[in-house]
């Protein structure tokens, strides 16, 4: 729904995210920024560690990374996650040549 750029515009702004499972994130700045993670029950787990959220890989042999801080990974939020970012600003989104649009209320 949105660029990887856009979200981490988000995350830099302070959004903040409670990881659940079917949310996607990408992880930047390691060769991996193609890569789409979903978290799921099975392969991606949240794991609370020492005050802090840890995204942990299961069965990960190909590669060798086991586990991830959530605040090293940038969360591509789905539609239905940003309209209720948006709460009661959010009016409309209407398909553009160039994209979407999206309509606030002031």
């Amino acid at each position: 729904m949105i660029t990887i750029e856009q979200a981490g515009r988000l995350r830099k702004a302070g959004v903040l995210w409670t990881p659940a499972a079917g949310d996607r994130f990408v992880v930047p700045d390691r060769d991996m920024d193609e890569d789409v993670f979903v978290v799921s029950d099975m392969t991606v787990e949240v794991h609370d560690y020492q005050g802090s959220k840890v995204i942990g890989f299961n069965g990960t042999t190909e590669w060798a990374l086991d586990s991830i801080e959530q605040c090293e990974v940038i969360w591509l939020p789905r539609e239905e996650q940003l309209r209720a970012l948006l709460g009661p600003h959010f009016r409309s989104l209407e398909a553009t040549p160039d994209g979407y649009r999206v309509s606030l209320t002031n």
